[in-house]
């Protein structure tokens, strides 16, 4: 167990390469599990969660393996465009719900992939809030919180916001106005998300150690984060379209609270103690768009 010092190109030839192999086990995992030629035939969401895991644990292995929790990272947006995708060709039903329910994953998954490769920095760094725990827990300890908060929560959650999307195969009926209006809302999640990090990456570069107070971050402290909530609810009301209020619902409310209670009030307290203004900032701009 080692730290890399490869390069960002040999380190992204190597995710690439990683993420490969682990879609191939999870969809040999989905194959065994639905295929009558293997004698049981499992439920396909019990498949497609059994897919999900073992895909998550090869990428796991190689987390432990470079001491790096950032190798997870792109799981997030990897593993929705590429389940959907699975499921729909195992379906084999393409019809205009379940076309606009790719298009938008795919949309959002292909964006914010595109976006953590312009922000990877290489094998040897680690996102600065796992790098935290690590120093502040010893190794088993860490190694649990690793595990189980950094790996299969996400995967469990982001898996819990899919389930609407995969009952999308269970209607017939055609796009009605609340569909698209789902569609809508997940293409202009994404959209929000490409423009606040572009906005964000061209501040920084320019103004390094400064607040981003310009184009949506005036608006919103977190435009980006605003845009992952609501991708979310976009898929569930494709859903709801058809479905209408039920369980279901407490998927994009899980994911909300995520952000809300998780995400942000950590990423507030890194910039209060790095950034003086942020201070000012955070009085004066609300947190959400």
């Amino acid at each position: 167990m080692a730290k890399s010092n490869w390069s960002k190109t040999h380190s992204l030839v190597f995710m690439a390469l990683l993420y490969a192999f682990a879609t191939g086990l999870g969809a040999l995992m989905f194959w065994i599990m639905t295929s009558p030629k293997c004698g049981v035939v499992a439920p396909d969401i019990l498949a497609l969660l059994a897919a999900d895991l073992i895909a998550m644990l090869f990428v796991w292995i190689y987390d432990i393996i470079y001491e790096n929790v950032s190798v997870y990272d792109p799981y997030w947006s990897f593993a929705p465009p590429v389940m959907f995708t699975l499921y729909a060709l195992h379906k084999g039903q393409f019809t205009l719900p379940v076309v606009l329910l790719l298009l938008a994953v795919l949309c959002w998954g292909i964006r914010l992939t595109c976006n953590w490769a312009r922000s990877f920095k290489g094998m040897g760094h680690e996102d600065w809030r796992y790098a935290g725990y690590r120093a502040k827990l010893p190794g088993t300890r860490f190694e649990l919180l690793h595990f189980s908060g950094f790996v299969l929560m996400p995967t469990l959650l982001v898996f819990a916001c899919m389930l609407p999307g995969f009952r999308m195969w269970e209607t017939g009926a055609p796009a009605n106005g609340i569909t698209w209006l789902g569609f809508a809302l997940c293409l202009a999640a994404a959209t929000i998300q490409l423009v606040a990090d572009n906005q964000s990456h061209r501040f920084r570069a320019a103004n390094p150690g400064q607040v981003c107070n310009v184009g949506l971050w005036k608006h919103g402290r977190h435009p980006n984060y605003f845009g992952e909530i609501l991708m979310w609810w976009g898929v569930w009301t494709m859903y709801a379209s058809f479905f209408g209020l039920d369980w279901l619902v407490l998927a994009p409310v899980a994911m909300t609270a995520l952000f809300l209670f998780v995400s942000i009030p950590m990423m507030e307290h890194r910039q209060l103690e790095n950034k003086p203004a942020y201070a000012e900032y955070r009085k004066s701009t609300r947190i959400l768009l």
